[in-house]
């Protein structure tokens, strides 16, 4: 059984690791990672593991730093291989490599809805420069999460930087203890931040009406039906995926479905092109319906969706996920365990 550190600075790492995981803002779901490194381990989040249950459970697994480290000089398929320290079923997060290479002791990786927001833009580089001048901070190019990203970070890593915008992922920010984290989040977030734009409420009698006897019920969470509701939204949606939660989630592609007659042919047809059902149906004007078997995170990942939609103008150039990074991603097995454990 893996026992935690009980002094005061793991004690305060892990609640700051709960109270960033309880914000749907910054994380959703088992999204986002936190770590800590100390007396040669990397204390990190376990894969599939919610950060807001960091006081609830045992979510945070240590690992060799050194030997991790050198693993990713040495260009090994998996540097976290053989290295888990303790009595433990927990793997280490997918982002391992990442926080390992890092050089600061606290390093919090967070989904930020509002980061996403500027990031998924055409312009989002230039957007975020203009925000963050005067922070010790770098853009990094999307590349798939674990050791692509880790491969691309080696520079702003070696020279210190503390905080890292990740094209269509979210942020990385590092600090030499938790308060100093904590702040930097928050100087980051209250600098990014965007307001959402109001959206029309959904169409509940319609929505009944696709939802009788489909398998589908009306999304729970009132912001979700934005993305059907919202014209921009709904138009951004058709384009493609924005970041790699949700292609884990959700699924490479959105399933709009215009009217109740063509709800049985659009789900078949997503099967066909897809390999399983829609977690989502977009009912357009009327609202979102939402798998009756998908998990609670599908219909989180769907208001993460939502809230980064809302805070783009109408008629902003976005940048989606190449078809073949998608594909990347339904086929990494790494994700494929996240998926299990979501389930």
């Amino acid at each position: 059984m893996l026992a935690l550190p009980q002094d005061s600075e793991f004690r305060g790492f892990v609640a700051l690791s709960a109270r960033l995981g309880a914000d749907p803002l910054l994380v959703q779901a088992a999204g986002g990672n936190t770590s800590i490194k100390r007396d040669g381990a990397l204390w990190i989040k376990a894969s599939g593991k919610e950060l807001r249950a960091a006081q609830a459970d045992t979510i945070f697994v240590p690992v060799d730093l050194a030997g991790v480290r050198a693993g990713i000089e040495r260009d090994e398929a998996d540097p976290t291989a053989g290295r888990v320290q303790g009595d433990t079923a927990l793997r280490p997060s997918i982002e391992t490599t990442l926080h390992a290479l890092l050089p600061q002791r606290v390093v919090l990786h967070l989904h930020s809805v509002n980061a996403l927001a500027w990031e998924v833009r055409s312009d989002g580089e230039a957007r975020v420069a203009e925000r963050l001048a005067g922070l010790p901070w770098a853009w990094v190019p999307y590349h798939r999460p674990g050791l692509p990203l880790t491969r691309a970070v080696r520079a702003p890593a070696a020279a210190g930087v503390a905080v890292l915008a990740l094209a269509n992922h979210g942020i990385v920010v590092g600090a030499d203890d938790c308060i100093a984290g904590e702040a930097l989040v928050r100087e980051v977030e209250r600098r990014l931040a965007v307001a959402a734009r109001p959206a029309p409420p959904p169409a509940a009698p319609r929505l009944a009406g696709f939802a009788n006897g489909s398998g589908y019920r009306p999304a729970a969470d009132p912001v979700v039906h934005a993305l059907a509701t919202d014209a921009a939204c709904l138009a951004w949606a058709r384009q493609g995926v924005l970041y790699p939660d949700h292609v884990v989630f959700l699924g490479g592609e959105a399933c709009v479905v215009d009217d109740l007659a063509a709800l049985s042919g659009a789900v078949a047809a997503h099967r066909a092109r897809n390999g399983a059902e829609p977690a989502a149906l977009l009912v357009p004007g009327a609202g979102v319906l939402v798998a009756a078997r998908a998990p609670a995170a599908a219909e989180e990942m769907l208001r993460c969706q939502a809230e980064v939609l809302l805070r783009l103008p109408a008629g902003t150039a976005i940048r989606c996920l190449s078809a073949a990074a998608v594909g990347e991603l339904l086929n990494w097995d790494a994700e494929k365990f996240r998926q299990r454990l979501a389930h």
